[in-house]
């Protein structure tokens, strides 16, 4: 017996052209599961509105925003502005679910099945207020991925769409409990892996990207960007299949990406080599885990 379900898309974009996302490519992956896919568009310098319409969808719903360019940059939460525009995005859903992508991230043609059978298992199951993924973090080539506790490994992007819920910053979800306290949702597993392909674009789009958004997130600028400085440790071979959308966007390479044999490893690396030796010996994940896993 077929379900009765809507399922919204959402995501926030701005310049994703000149910055070198595959946002064409990340929203065409979810299109033939979704029933609507909400954009809050900033301000553009580039075709990205264009390309976005050339998609030629009717599922998909602009919403044109401002950013807020006075955020002070001294303040402790930072990323605020990236949590507004995703809150706009997700403010304006209808559906019973909230499928949220960013504009580097991809879903596999083969997972749409298991990831609509998953909304569907726990439509009626109001213990379960998102749904999380797996993630594969691509580095420097379509060959290789950073597997570390400072790259988060799951995450939720299917939110239940009843609930009082918002975006602090980019990456997570807040459930409020009343109107001063709030918590990280309660979640279940799908199994399935979102691509993530930010670090495969260019460097130079790369550079250009730190710069544009760096305001948003730093008050000390912007740094160098320098792919071939990374911890070597945390780099492995991807062996899997790219999902079909993505594979004329991805450059061609041959082999792991390298990195530089000179690089003298930050602080930050050296506690998260620290904590991959750990995992191996103790068994356990140590990466942060925005969500609470319903038993």
């Amino acid at each position: 017996m077929k379900i009765e379900m809507k399922v919204s898309g959402f995501t926030f974009i701005r310049n994703a052209q000149i910055l070198g996302y595959p946002f064409v490519q990340s929203i065409k992956s979810v299109l033939p599961i979704v029933d609507e896919f909400i954009i809050a568009l900033g301000p553009c310098e580039d075709g990205t509105e264009r390309m976005i319409k050339d998609i030629g969808s009717a599922k998909i719903k602009i919403i044109h925003t401002q950013w807020n360019e006075n955020m002070r940059t001294d303040v402790k939460l930072k990323g605020f502005v990236y949590g507004q525009q995703k809150s706009i995005a997700l403010f304006n859903c209808t559906g019973d679910w909230a499928f949220y992508l960013e504009s580097d991230e991809v879903i596999h043609e083969d997972d749409l099945p298991v990831i609509r059978a998953s909304m569907e298992k726990y439509l009626d199951d109001n213990r379960v207020e998102a749904l999380v993924f797996d993630y594969i973090h691509f580095y420097g080539n379509r060959n290789t991925f950073a597997w570390s506790p400072g790259w988060y490994r799951k995450a939720p992007r299917i939110l239940r769409n009843n609930i009082p819920s918002w975006a602090p910053k980019g990456l997570f979800f807040i459930v409020m409990e009343n109107h001063k306290k709030g918590r990280y949702p309660r979640a279940a597993l799908t199994g399935v892996n979102i691509y993530h392909y930010g670090w495969v674009r260019s460097e130079e789009q790369m550079r250009l990207k730190t710069q544009k958004v760096e305001k948003y997130w730093s008050d000390k600028g912007s740094s160098e960007v320098k792919y071939a400085d990374i911890d070597s440790a945390i780099l492995r071979e991807f062996k899997g299949n790219h999902p079909a959308v993505i594979k004329d966007w991805l450059p061609e390479a041959e082999g792991v990406f390298k990195a530089a044999p000179t690089y003298r490893l930050s602080q930050r690396e050296i506690k998260h080599r620290m904590a991959l030796w750990l995992e191996r010996v103790l068994g356990v994940e140590l990466s942060k885990k925005h969500f609470r896993l319903v038993r």
